[in-house]
């Protein structure tokens, strides 16, 4: 649980998912990335949710919520397929439209969710992520080394699965730590390793994980083109925080290369790794407080 926070499960029509909730005001969805869950907002949520409507889900196949089988095109894990229960998720709870802020995958699904679905989204928030084709163009010798995570959870089923159920908290525990920047993990809540230990420590969540990859990998990917080729833009205000020691900083120019996604973008860096709301909680405060109350 974080801290004022009630929890609930809601039916979005394909999936269920589990749901924190607090706050008044705006709603604000808050979606994690990979190998997290609701847990990584802990620290940012409570203080947010002074402000908005704060509703933190946990994407499917993560947390509490839904892990189906993955399908043969790896569609079941597209961004277009999440976004799509994000919408499911507002519509059961009211919401005609709302800010969204992604880390990581949710942040893949945020920004898919603007594409696909324009008229629910106000202002979108998007934190340690470039677009995913754009990822995948950029690599060369030294992002592979580093991102080798991309290439090995999209590897055809059940390859990784086994390899990663063979020490799942320890698995957890290696991918956390060498992605901060401090190489440890004395950024994290003990409630929230002793849940990110457990959810990798699932076989059908290891699973549901790794079909999230094979899905970027191959379906979003592609998607990626195609929305690129046709010229479609995001709409909303989009606010952009990369860390000095994260993933998009080794593409070269992160802002530019969503200034190539949509029509206002706004953005900064700064002084973290990967998990930026566990590890500098006050800068992704002071980046998307001001972003998401402006008018």
């Amino acid at each position: 649980m974080i801290e004022g926070f009630t929890a609930s499960r809601i039916d979005t029509g394909d999936v269920t998912l589990s749901l924190h909730r607090a706050g008044q005001g705006i709603p604000l969805i808050l979606l994690h990335g990979y190998p997290q869950n609701h847990h990584c907002w802990a620290s940012v949520a409570p203080t947010l949710a002074q402000h908005f409507d704060v509703i933190i889900p946990d994407l499917r196949g993560y947390g509490d919520s839904d892990a189906p089988a993955d399908n043969a095109d790896h569609s079941r894990y597209s961004k277009r397929r999440m976004a799509a229960d994000i919408i499911g998720l507002m519509d059961a709870l009211g919401l005609d439209r709302a800010h969204i802020l992604g880390h990581d995958r949710g942040a893949r699904v945020t920004y898919r969710l603007a594409l696909d679905h324009p008229d629910r989204i106000l202002r979108l928030g998007i934190i340690e992520i470039v677009p995913t084709g754009d990822f995948w163009d950029s690599w060369n010798a030294d992002l592979a080394l580093n991102a080798y995570h991309w290439t090995f959870l999209a590897q055809p089923a059940p390859l990784p699965e086994r390899m990663i159920a063979a020490d799942g908290a320890g698995y957890a525990d290696w991918t956390l730590a060498q992605w901060t920047l401090a190489k440890s993990l004395d950024a994290f809540t003990p409630a929230a390793l002793d849940s990110y230990r457990t959810q990798m420590s699932d076989p059908a969540r290891i699973h549901a994980m790794c079909a999230d990859y094979r899905a970027g990998a191959y379906f979003d990917r592609a998607q990626d083109r195609k929305t690129k080729d046709a010229g479609t833009m995001i709409d909303a205000p989009l606010h952009f925080l990369w860390a000095e020691g994260g993933f998009p900083a080794q593409t070269g120019d992160p802002l530019s290369a969503w200034r190539g996604w949509a029509r206002h973008v706004t953005g900064n860096a700064c002084r973290s790794g990967h998990f930026a709301m566990e590890e500098n909680p006050a800068a992704v405060l002071s980046a998307f407080l001001p972003h998401f109350q402006a008018r």
